[in-house]
């Protein structure tokens, strides 16, 4: 690790201010709580992008699930992170505390068990994550029709990465060297679709894993490939990453759902960025069983999320962090999830 940390020290030297992108929630956390940050040359900074999915998650969709909850018609399964993301009319926290039917699920398996096991009632998966977690969503969904679950259905929020990542790039404030590509999600799609970014945009890519030495080892390749000018795309997680990623689980993903264009909070409605069911499995989906659309966008006064997801501010530049807007306390969904900016700043650093 030493000799790869002074390499990029020497490799730093001279370059001015680069900025990395990762666009991994897992990799935020990771990066701070392992000390990673610590460790980089100052002039080696890492940004954090759109890659916590409850953080991206429109405010339409929180504010859909939390009027399905409130109807009384169903009963809402969900991450213990979506929990607690305010909504403009509360929270489901707030709602499961006022004896609203709302379970927290570790996995969606578990909301499948719960259907089973209670199967008078309407119950709903609030589905959201990227690739990494779409295809349990549609084996869910084909578990349900062979198991004759007729009321479980899903609100899908799933979301597409590489999407988001050109959304970014076409943003005239984007001013990117490199992105740290994340392990999660590359496990499903494999290397091939972030090639764009190298061919087309001239960026810097590295996919890396989570441990300190994956980490370092991806900062570092993405500064020596910099220095000499010569933007690649390298793949420093081997062990669980390979080339075509994940065939099996696309192909299961690609037959339960279609793309569609989806709204990001405070990016807006990117073209084929999210998943909705296809027609044969329209039995399944929330948003046409219950008659749920999406609202407007929206961000709770002063609050900065929408810009901390596309890497424009750091969290201690957000008038409400560490103030009004604490773990305990949270004004929005970066403070809130486990994989949020704006947590991992408030867990592990206090100043930009």
């Amino acid at each position: 690790m030493k000799a790869t940390l002074d390499a990029l020290q020497r490799d730093a030297e001279g370059l001015g201010e680069l900025r990395l992108m990762e666009v991994c929630g897992t990799h935020t956390v990771a990066l701070f709580r392992t000390g990673v940050r610590d460790l980089l040359p100052s002039n080696v900074r890492l940004i954090s992008g759109p890659g916590c999915p409850v953080c991206v998650t429109s405010q339409g969709y929180i504010d859909a699930a939390i009027e399905a909850a409130a109807s009384g018609e169903v009963t809402l399964c969900t991450y213990g992170d979506m929990l607690r993301v305010p909504g403009q009319r509360g929270s489901l926290e707030a709602l499961k505390a006022r004896g609203a039917r709302v379970v927290v699920c570790y996995s969606i398996r578990d909301a499948l068990k719960y259907a089973q096991a209670h199967p008078k009632e309407q119950v709903m998966f609030l589905a959201v994550g990227f690739e990494t977690t779409t295809p349990a969503s549609a084996l869910a969904v084909l578990e349900a029709a062979r198991l004759g679950l007729e009321r479980f259905t899903i609100l899908s929020g799933h979301k597409l990465v590489m999407p988001a990542i050109e959304a970014l790039l076409a943003d005239p404030q984007a001013d990117l060297h490199g992105f740290l590509l994340p392990g999660h999600v590359s496990v499903i799609l494999g290397a091939s679709p972030y090639r764009p970014l190298v061919d087309e945009h001239g960026l810097a890519c590295v996919i890396a894993g989570f441990e300190p030495q994956q980490l370092i080892d991806g900062v570092a390749r993405l500064v020596a490939q910099i220095k000499a000018g010569a933007p690649a795309l390298e793949n420093v997680y081997r062990a669980a990453v390979r080339p075509d990623g994940n065939p099996h689980a696309r192909a299961i993903t690609q037959q339960v759902f279609v793309a569609e264009d989806t709204e990001w909070r405070a990016m807006g409605v990117i073209p084929n960025s999210g998943l909705a069911l296809r027609d044969e499995y329209a039995h399944f989906d929330a948003f046409k069983r219950f008659s749920l659309s999406l609202g407007a966008d929206y961000d709770p006064p002063g609050c900065l999320c929408g810009q901390v997801i596309q890497g424009r501010v750091q969290p201690p530049q957000c008038p409400h962090f560490g103030k009004g807007c604490t773990l305990t306390q949270p004004i929005g969904p970066c403070m809130v999830s486990s994989e949020g900016t704006c947590a991992a700043w408030f867990k592990y650093a206090r100043r930009a």
